[in-house]
């Protein structure tokens, strides 16, 4: 065999073995249909590691970082979230079995496993978070467009960190409260709603972190101006990190999620700054 193809073959073999350990750990902690899903899966893995020794004739150990990094994200973020992100790895392993699939028979076996078994495994992976991500992002949505918009036009009209704030936090505790309940008539008058108390309160959450992290700087700068650049680049960290958790959860494009909410959210704070810098004038409102 080249020597080409055979080291290519042992960082494939890596790969298979450490997505073992990743689905034997995770089956462990996970009860019900689930796990016998993880477990399933660990065992198709095993079996490509073994199929690809015959060839290599090597022990390959796994990548131990990998394994405490998907089962990290497991906790973090979810089942879910874990195994998309590992089957973005594994799309991208697919592409290079394709180079050997001529050369080796047997990878078509692998192959076929990674096209269909294993994706309509994990279509059957049932986790209440995702179920209501769409609730999630409603809140999450709602409260960066809203309130980045209502501190940028605040902090051009009162210039005070400590009055903005104060107005901002009460109207963001008041808005979400809304939010939750507007979300959970929503649900309760949808025809396929699973839980609307529920995702009310997943609404709620997402809401109420949001304003959080927007009206802290405020709290902590006495310069308005300052705190409307922390206030900002905190939603810009919001928009990045949930635009991957859905891009991934999902399986949509981050580029795409991302511009979008970056568009919407950024477009309403810069008319409310214009709005904040006319009602002051007009108004006279000296603080």
């Amino acid at each position: 065999m080249d020597e080409n193809i055979k080291n290519q073959l042992i960082v494939f073999q890596k790969n298979e073995i450490t997505e073992y350990h990743v689905y034997k750990k995770l089956a462990k902690r996970i009860k019900g249909k689930n796990n016998k899903v993880l477990e399933e899966i660990s065992k198709d893995e095993f079996k490509h590691y073994n199929i690809m020794k015959k060839y290599t004739a090597k022990e390959v150990p796994p990548n131990n970082f990998l394994v405490f990094w998907y089962v990290l994200l497991s906790y973090i973020f979810g089942l879910t979230f874990a195994l998309n992100a590992m089957e973005k790895g594994e799309e991208k392993a697919q592409i290079n079995y394709d180079e050997v699939r001529e050369i080796i028979p047997d990878f078509n076996e692998i192959i076929d496993d990674e096209n269909n078994h294993e994706k309509k495994l994990l279509g059957l992976i049932d986790e209440e978070k995702i179920q209501y991500v769409s609730s999630m992002v409603l809140g999450l949505n709602d409260a960066l467009v809203e309130l980045t918009g209502t501190l940028a036009g605040l902090t051009f009209a009162f210039q005070n960190s400590r009055l903005v704030a104060l107005s901002g936090l009460i109207t963001g505790i008041a808005a979400s409260f809304s939010m939750a309940a507007s979300e959970y008539l929503s649900q309760r008058a949808g025809k396929n709603a699973t839980n609307p108390l529920k995702a009310s309160i997943y609404t709620g959450i997402a809401y109420i972190i949001t304003v959080v992290l927007l009206v802290s700087p405020y709290f902590i700068f006495s310069n308005p101006m300052i705190s409307l650049i922390f206030t900002i680049m905190n939603a810009l960290i919001v928009i990045v990190f949930f635009s991957f958790f859905v891009s991934v959860v999902q399986e949509k494009t981050f580029k795409y999620y991302f511009l979008e909410m970056l568009t919407i959210s950024f477009g309403v704070m810069i008319i409310s700054f214009v709005i904040g810098l006319i009602a002051r004038q007009f108004f006279h409102i000296e603080i």
